[in-house]
């Protein structure tokens, strides 16, 4: 690849990350191919994700801009068996058994050339969610597949330790595993409460967060009913046990904290909604918190109290 086919790689790459920054910062989580296609981005018409593939090149690049992985529920079995290394690093299947297919050529050459990708993740409902950028680092070629390095994708709503940080091998196996089960998550539950916190309708996406019912820390796992959408604010209350949801889907204040005198911000963004019920749920009531797992986790509130 010569300098000036680097430059414009990076210059396209780069506008798809600005586009996909902005649509999200719109409130926007889950894309479609349709949502996707037709873009204009660096003076030219591209496509950001695969039809029936899971790898794409669209034919301006040299390399290929994109993979993709279906949804599948948790427990059941995807046609590639992706997974993440005992190194902490991703394992993404090449396309089927030719190491020289043109696909898998494409991701060889994004790794040879250390452009980034775009990795767009099924999320449960419909539609995928982007992580973005993510880099290869390696191939390996006997077992079929290439190691996926997600260390800079920006997602605000999971911490990440410092990268000059050596981490234990298995602790990194589990923050990668973590970061790649939030952002399908968070897509996925933002979508089914309409972008709102489900406690006061707050509706800007940039605070609001994808909060887990059975904490995933604990073994909850990443689905729809396992979630609630609430802004900053209530999922801190929530975690501290502060702020409880019956399995009736009513709010619940501390009790000391009812008592507690702190100005305007305590009465009316915590304590006032004391005894209301959840002001926005899935309209699809299979997406309805499970209440079994609400009655779980209330009465660790209560214990808390």
């Amino acid at each position: 690849m010569t300098p000036g086919q680097r430059l414009r790689e990076l210059a396209i790459r780069h506008a798809a990350f600005a586009w996909l920054d902005r649509q999200r910062a719109a409130g926007k989580e889950t894309f479609s191919q349709e949502d996707t296609s037709g873009l204009t981005l660096a003076g030219e018409t591209i496509r950001l994700m695969p039809t029936q593939q899971g790898i794409w090149k669209p034919g301006q690049l040299d390399a290929a801009l994109s993979i993709r992985t279906v949804y599948r529920p948790e427990g059941t079995d995807r046609p590639y068996a992706d997974a993440v290394g005992v190194d902490g690093f991703y394992r993404y299947k090449m396309r089927g058994d030719d190491p020289n297919h043109y696909q898998n050529r494409a991701l060889r050459a994004a790794l040879a050339e250390r452009v980034p990708l775009i990795w767009w993740l099924g999320v449960q409902g419909g539609g995928y969610s982007a992580l973005y950028p993510i880099y290869l680092v390696n191939e390996e070629q006997a077992d079929l597949q290439f190691v996926v390095d997600i260390e800079a994708v920006p997602q605000p709503d999971i911490v990440w330790p410092s990268t000059e940080l050596k981490l234990d091998p298995s602790y990194r196996q589990q923050l990668t595993k973590l970061r790649l089960h939030q952002r399908p998550f968070r897509a996925a539950v933002l979508r089914a409460y309409q972008t709102a916190c489900a406690v006061c309708s707050f509706r800007h996406s940039d605070l609001l967060d994808a909060a887990h019912i059975h904490e995933d820390g604990a073994g909850g796992l990443p689905v729809v009913t396992n979630g609630l959408t609430l802004c900053k604010m209530h999922h801190a209350a929530f975690d501290r046990r502060i702020l409880g949801i019956t399995p009736g889907f009513e709010v619940r204040i501390n009790a000391e904290v009812l008592k507690e005198i702190d100005g305007p911000m305590l009465r009316h963004g915590i304590q006032d909604f004391h005894g209301k019920q959840l002001m926005v749920l899935p309209q699809r009531r299979s997406e309805r918190p499970d209440r079994d797992l609400l009655e779980t986790r209330y009465q660790a509130f209560l214990d808390a109290s």
